[in-house]
């Protein structure tokens, strides 16, 4: 027989405690994958929006935790807009909203002005987009349109007493933004009680600039008033505290799981070993070597978390998608995983076999032929 099939077969000997070792470990798995995956994914849809938007600084003020809570006096703008390398600045408002009745909660509401680069990227499927002389008006994200229930010409109550009629429905290529709604500037600043106020500049750079000039531009801007920042995209989004949040949250939580994944191995292995000492004796006493039955023993392991890593991957993708499509998630989720988180719950799955194993391996392979037939 073969060494692979002795494994193998050593593995389907006991089907029932082996399918719960990998249904443990494929929960474990499962977990990391979807809770990290899903948070990395906040990231990776912040960043490619502000990129693809061309948005190459973001100015905001110093030391705020909630940045949709912070503010700008307005006219910053245009005092940055006279800087040189600034190609454009764009000022932006936020705030969320909840429609209780659909079920629908912390619907994110964007305050742009209608002449402002930020519209570019967004294509028009119905309707028109926003103009100058608008007001009550609004634009929905396609996958809010849809859960809205809404079309071009419907009124939307935003905020109590408030509606706004829907000028056009838009299709982004991020997933947060289709799950978003726009007003002109002038109407959220009026409706929040912030007039003259914004949350932030979106700053794009002209063409060419070095990392120099755009460095010296940064301390410029911070120079323009008392706690200013202005930090690149990138820099801006990993240090949002919500998407940090959900990062340790995901990271916390899978850890834990994977401890409970841990211990289901080492309690299968443990149990394999002790039920099979007088096997494990006999394969001393005809000539094997400790580290070939410490092989034995990790090949086991392998074998249940592989199996584990295989089905906690694809109940994550699945989790993740039907996720995606609940209404009080939607347009916050892509329902996408990064293929490097698949290659880490890969290689911790293989990390929690061989670490849950390796006790068992080691005690049986110090046993003694002898000792091994006497105990049993």
């Amino acid at each position: 027989m073969r060494f692979t099939t002795l494994v193998l077969k050593n593995v389907s000997r006991r089907r029932t405690r082996s399918v719960l070792t990998v249904v443990g470990l494929a929960v474990a798995v499962g977990a990391f994958v979807s809770l990290v995956g899903i948070a990395r994914g906040f990231e990776r849809s912040f960043l490619d929006l502000y990129r693809r938007h061309g948005i190459d600084l973001v100015v905001s003020r110093s030391g705020q935790i909630e940045r949709s809570t912070t503010t700008l006096d307005e006219r910053l703008g245009a005092r940055i807009a006279e800087l040189d390398d600034v190609r454009d600045v764009a000022p932006m408002l936020m705030d969320a909203v909840s429609f209780e009745g659909l079920d629908l909660f912390g619907v994110v509401v964007m305050g742009w002005r209608p002449s402002d680069f930020l519209f570019d990227e967004l294509r028009i499927v119905e309707g028109r987009s926003l103009l100058k002389d608008d007001s009550r008006a609004v634009l929905l994200g396609s996958q809010t349109a849809e859960n809205l229930r809404k079309r071009v010409g419907d009124q939307v109550e935003i905020y109590e007493g408030e509606s706004f009629e829907v000028m056009g429905v838009y299709e982004s290529y991020n997933v947060w933004e289709n799950g978003s709604m726009i007003v002109p500037l002038a109407e959220l600043q009026r409706l929040t009680d912030r007039r003259d106020q914004v949350n932030s500049f979106c700053v794009s750079l002209r063409e060419g600039a070095t990392a120099m000039a755009i460095d010296g531009l940064r301390r410029r801007i911070e120079r323009l008033a008392r706690g200013l920042v202005a930090m690149p995209t990138g820099d801006y989004v990993r240090s949002d505290t919500r998407i940090r949040a959900a990062q340790g949250m995901a990271l916390s939580t899978s850890l834990l799981a994977l401890v409970v994944g841990s211990i289901g191995m080492l309690n299968t292995m443990a149990m394999s070993v002790f039920e099979r000492l007088r096997e494990i004796g006999i394969l001393r006493a005809i000539g094997w070597r400790k580290s070939r039955v410490v092989r034995m023993i990790l090949g086991e392991s392998l074998v249940l978390s592989l199996a584990g890593s295989v089905a906690g991957s694809m109940g994550a993708v699945v989790a993740t998608r039907l996720l995606s499509r609940l209404p009080t998630l939607n347009g916050l989720i892509d329902g996408t995983i990064e293929p490097l988180v698949f290659g880490q719950g890969l290689a911790i799955a293989v990390a929690v076999g061989l670490a849950g194993a390796a006790l068992p391996a080691c005690h049986g392979a110090r046993l003694r032929p002898t000792d091994a037939v006497r105990r049993e």
